[in-house]
């Protein structure tokens, strides 16, 4: 149970790493009216899309490999955490507001993960 338990969070820590990659690379894109197809094209030769994009696909691997081992509506409850997270490292890399009810949600999502990891 304890090495599931890693696996759920090492899935985790490379799926936000891999959401805040590719925020920085759309980030970079911002602002320019190009027709989709090409946006393609950028969102694919963009390097931190691509490294947010493969971190999200091995997340998805390492989560396989949890869910093989518990049930499955016992782990993905803690997938929240993810949230919780994204937030955090957005507060810090990107300086986004942080008020007062989204750090009370966020604060409910980690109890409520706590409470389902202990039942």
């Amino acid at each position: 149970m304890m090495q599931a338990h890693i696996l759920i969070f090492v899935s985790i820590i490379l799926s936000a790493c891999g959401q805040v990659a590719m925020k920085l690379g759309a980030s970079s894109l911002a602002g320019n009216g190009d027709p989709f197809v090409l946006k393609i094209m950028q969102y694919m030769t963009n390097l931190p899309i691509v490294v947010g994009l493969s971190l999200y696909g091995i997340s998805a691997f390492v989560w396989i490999a949890a869910i093989e081992r518990v049930q499955l509506s016992y782990a993905y409850p803690m997938a929240a955490l993810g949230y919780v997270l994204v937030a955090v490292l957005s507060v810090f890399l990107f300086h986004e507001p942080m008020s007062a009810k989204r750090m009370t949600g966020l604060a409910i999502i980690v109890i409520g993960v706590f409470v389902l990891a202990k039942s």
